[in-house]
């Protein structure tokens, strides 16, 4: 397996708030194990991809042109770590004196461990408590692994950050500062909040999920004192 085989749905050349603090390009791959309600890239969950698809020799040639302008390379997705062909790309784009960021949801962390040598920081996707993945996720084996991401990140010394996306209907403002407490008292020290963006979802059926300002108060006045940082973020 080579980064050749890596496959991308899509790429943005610049971004500004994928690697926190660094200019980085964002490469979006192709395949997910889950069918998140709210998720704002369906067209990522096939493994096959679409009409914006990238090669990987079409993104070194961009990185390549890039060097000493762009700090970081960004892998997202989809699920990133469900490509084997992620390890050789890492190594490729490390080689290039990149820094590499990586947001997952973990959904296998034997596919995530292997990965972390190549990693300077991670944005770690935490749908809910683990009892309650499946009503994000609808996939029953969801969230202990997500779950257990976490100590496996604060054990390799790499920065992250965790972050979970909000839907008015689908969690209360409750759910979420239950979700903050506890990681906070597993030592997470940046959280972000995210609102679901409702324009493009896998289930439009749930509507826009309307979260009022007094409800993101609640929560801010909540869980900001837990956190070093802490975001809610639209």
């Amino acid at each position: 397996m080579t980064a050749d085989n890596l496959v991308i749905g899509g790429m943005a050349a610049f971004s500004t708030v994928d690697y926190p603090q660094h200019l980085a390009a964002t490469l979006f791959l192709q395949g997910c194990p889950w069918r998140c309600h709210y998720c704002h890239n369906p067209h990522l969950i096939p493994l096959e991809p679409g009409d914006e698809k990238v090669t990987w020799q079409q993104a070194r040639r961009h990185l390549d042109r890039r060097q000493g302008l762009l700090d970081a390379v960004v892998f997202s997705g989809g699920e990133p770590t469900i490509q084997k062909a992620l390890l050789p790309a890492l190594q490729q784009t490390r080689a290039m004196k990149f820094r590499n960021g990586l947001h997952t949801g973990a959904p296998h962390l034997k596919l995530l461990k292997p990965l972390l040598p190549w990693l300077d920081w991670v944005g770690l996707d935490i749908k809910a408590l683990p009892a309650d993945y499946e009503v994000i996720t609808t996939n029953r084996h969801s969230g202990q692994e997500s779950w257990a991401a976490i100590s496996a990140l604060q054990d390799s010394g790499l920065d992250f950050e965790c972050r979970m996306t909000w839907h008015g209907a689908l969690q209360s403002p409750e759910h979420v500062i239950a979700v903050g407490q506890r990681l906070a008292d597993q030592g997470v020290r940046q959280f972000a909040v995210q609102i679901a963006r409702s324009a493009q979802m896998l289930n439009a059926s749930i509507g826009a999920g309307y979260l009022s300002l007094d409800e993101m108060q609640n929560v801010s006045n909540n869980l900001a004192p837990l956190f070093e940082t802490f975001d809610i973020r639209e």
